[in-house]
């Protein structure tokens, strides 16, 4: 981005569209982990055990991360401003869709439609920090999305699960809806639109261009797998099936569950722009994303097969897990670097697409192990899970922080500088 287009804009301006995309993003968390705190509910609903709940839950996965190519591409052709808004009142009906659903198949096309919807605000966010903002602060402002959607994903815990408790699982998704109407007409009025010079650079066949450009660099698929593997404890244990175990093997309750499992979202939240911040001042990216996948392998490793009977001992470790996965933003500023500039969009949507792919497999892979070790025990209608079956199911994190930290081995170090 040229200082020319930082300027075409006010700073005021920039800085409340930046931060109506990081709400948009934030609801988007909201949305993405609202199952965790309605397992039981849902279960019973419909009638269903684990891997049919993780599918359920996992279908705004399949969703979001399927057109995440797409919103890169549309982005940097169209801008963030009319897809952002449109989608965000999209995503209000869609809300009403899944309250409204009376089997788990309408209950399965509202989530998708959720995800799909919501699916244009991380990327749209990042492209509002590309055109308005100096280069220099792009890993940070990137970290800072992240806080918000980490901020989401805590609100979506023990506070929503005592709206859950207050009103219903289906009118909590009412005022989601709401909410997601609200935030359209947000961004529909405040977000700029581009100047002409920050459009498309080419004609529209630049488009498939940049796709090809974008899938053809190694460097990006590694960047993806970093993300695929480094998110999975997030999505998976903080997104769906962290409450349940705490609930039925720890016997904690589900508000308290929600709250200990929070822990990984308040890390995440509070490490993301300081990781940034921190890779823009030494003007590295790998050696941080390194040390973060050392610390998840540790923490979640005590997390699993050492669980500590002290509760502040356990929020600990899940804010560790948190605080160390988070030191994967900093490859949306290498991935931004390692392709051309005109394609930004399109490459982070890529890597996006891989990492909330990892909850779209992980959310029902957990419960297909789950439900393998299952005894038959169920109270009130929903399955219970043993503590080994829980742990055997949990080690698929570990296989994949691993992956994670072996693929940051090859990735290519940018200093922070665009290389193409």
């Amino acid at each position: 981005m040229s200082q020319p287009e930082a300027a075409s804009i006010s700073r005021s301006q920039a800085i409340i569209a930046f931060t109506l995309g990081t709400l948009f993003f934030g609801y988007a968390f909201v949305q993405r982990v609202s199952p965790s705190v309605m397992t039981d509910e849902l279960m019973r609903e419909f009638a269903v055990g684990g891997a049919a709940l993780g599918s359920l839950s996992a279908f705004y996965f399949y969703a979001y991360a399927s057109i995440q190519l797409p919103v890169g591409m549309l982005t940097d052709r169209f801008g963030p401003r009319k897809l952002m808004s449109f989608t965000a009142a999209l995503c209000a009906l869609a809300s009403i869709g899944f309250a409204s659903s009376d089997s788990l198949l309408m209950a399965s096309i509202g989530r998708a439609l959720i995800g799909g919807t919501v699916a244009f605000a991380f990327v749209g966010t990042l492209a509002i920090a590309g055109y308005w903002f100096r280069p220099a602060q792009y890993a940070m402002l990137a970290g800072l999305l992240q806080t918000a959607g980490m901020s989401g994903g805590i609100f979506g815990q023990a506070p929503l699960r005592q709206l859950v408790e207050t009103i219903g699982w289906r009118s909590s998704m009412n005022v989601l809806a709401v909410v997601a109407l609200v935030l359209a007409l947000l961004l529909f009025f405040l977000v700029p639109k581009r100047s002409g010079e920050q459009k498309h650079h080419g004609p529209q066949a630049g488009i498939l261009q940049g796709l090809r450009a974008v899938t053809v660099n190694p460097q990006t698929w590694i960047c993806s797998i970093i993300g695929f593997g480094m998110a999975s404890s997030m999505l998976a244990m903080g997104g769906l099936w962290g409450v349940p175990w705490l609930n039925s093997v720890h016997e904690y309750s589900k508000t308290e569950a929600a709250g200990i499992t929070s822990m990984i979202f308040v890390g995440w939240a509070i490490f993301s722009p300081l990781c940034g911040w921190l890779s823009d001042r030494i003007g590295r990216r790998n050696i941080i994303q390194q040390v973060g996948a050392v610390i998840v392998l540790i923490a979640l490793s005590a997390l699993i097969y050492a669980t500590p009977q002290n509760t502040g001992l356990l929020m600990l470790l899940m804010f560790v897990v948190g605080a160390g996965g988070s030191t994967m933003t900093v490859c949306f500023g290498s991935v931004k670097e390692l392709n051309d500039i005109n394609y930004s969009s399109t490459s982070l949507g890529l890597m996006n697409m891989c990492i909330v792919g990892s909850g779209a497999v992980m959310q029902p892979l957990i419960g297909w192990l789950l439900d393998l070790g299952w005894s038959g025990e169920l109270i009130d209608g929903a399955r219970i899970y043993s503590a080994a079956g829980y742990s055997n199911a949990f080690v698929s994190l570990l296989a994949l922080n691993l992956a994670a930290f072996v693929a940051g081995l090859f990735l290519r170090e940018t200093y922070c500088k665009q290389l193409k």
